[in-house]
């Protein structure tokens, strides 16, 4: 494999672990896995939606909306950005 498929594959198992944390509630933890794969992938606009997600359920508002406008900005037209 090469060093940037390694790093994605990397990154998604993050994202999975994130997810199934937000699954049962346990937002502050899938926030900490979301926030290691954007140090992976910083321009995954569906991971800065998941990571506003997380923050918007912990009644972090002001840094969900950064994150859906970081979302946003690298990609406009993202249908999933909340």
């Amino acid at each position: 494999m090469r060093q940037t498929e390694i790093m994605n594959q990397k990154a998604q198992e993050l994202i999975q672990k994130g997810n199934k944390l937000v699954e049962v509630g346990k937002y502050e933890e899938a926030l900490d896995f979301y926030e290691k794969a954007l140090n992976v992938n910083p321009n995954d606009p569906d991971l800065w939606n998941k990571k506003g997600i997380a923050l918007r359920s912990l009644g972090r508002y002001n840094e969900a909306v950064e994150c859906f406008n970081k979302s946003l900005k690298i990609s406009p037209r993202d249908l999933d950005a909340s």
